[in-house]
């Protein structure tokens, strides 16, 4: 977050998360230079934490973040599964006051914060340089950086589809009336 700039208040949070099932004490943002948000790869990750991917257009690397509610412990830095490699060994050490985790190729950063986890993993050859900064500046986000984020997303909520095919009664299958000849 740049000096001077003050994280966007709490009711703004809830009113822009709640609205797509995220828990707004899960939203968080982060940066990296040469980064920049794809604003519609956010939305909901798990059962209510948040997730969102950066895009670096010269190189083409992918880093994304996704937020959980629990905090990441020695011990559970270990057992818990890698995102994108879930079978590797897991080996842990803190760096820069992130936890950096790694298996056989991969490297992921977690970053702990007011109770969550934000987990930082990369795509496309995205550098573990570049995975740590995105940890280490991960933050509530800003007003203007609040907006950009919910930017892609439905402002309200989509209203189930009335469909008038569907019996009150029975197997729930479409009515598909028989026409001539069959």
């Amino acid at each position: 977050m740049a000096a001077g700039t003050d994280a966007a208040d709490s009711d703004s949070i809830a009113e822009l998360a709640n609205a797509v099932g995220i828990a707004p004490e899960l939203v968080y943002t982060t940066e990296v230079d040469g980064y920049d948000l794809a604003p519609q790869s956010v939305g909901r990750s798990g059962t209510d934490g948040m997730s969102a991917t950066w895009f670096n257009g010269s190189t083409g690397a992918m880093l994304t973040i996704r937020t959980v509610r629990d905090v990441l412990t020695a011990a559970s830095c270990v057992e818990t599964p890698l995102w994108e490699a879930p079978d590797d060994v897991v080996k842990c050490s803190q760096e820069d006051g992130v936890w950096h985790r790694s298996g056989s190729s991969i490297h992921e950063y977690v970053a702990v914060r007011d109770g969550a986890s934000i987990r930082v993993t990369g795509m496309n050859a995205a550098p573990p340089a570049d995975l740590l900064a995105a940890a280490t500046t991960v933050h509530v986000p800003t007003h203007a950086e609040l907006e950009l984020l919910f930017s892609d997303l439905p402002e309200t909520p989509a209203e189930p589809v009335e469909r008038g095919d569907l019996p009150e009664n029975g197997d729930g299958a479409p009515i598909d009336p028989v026409g001539p000849g069959g």
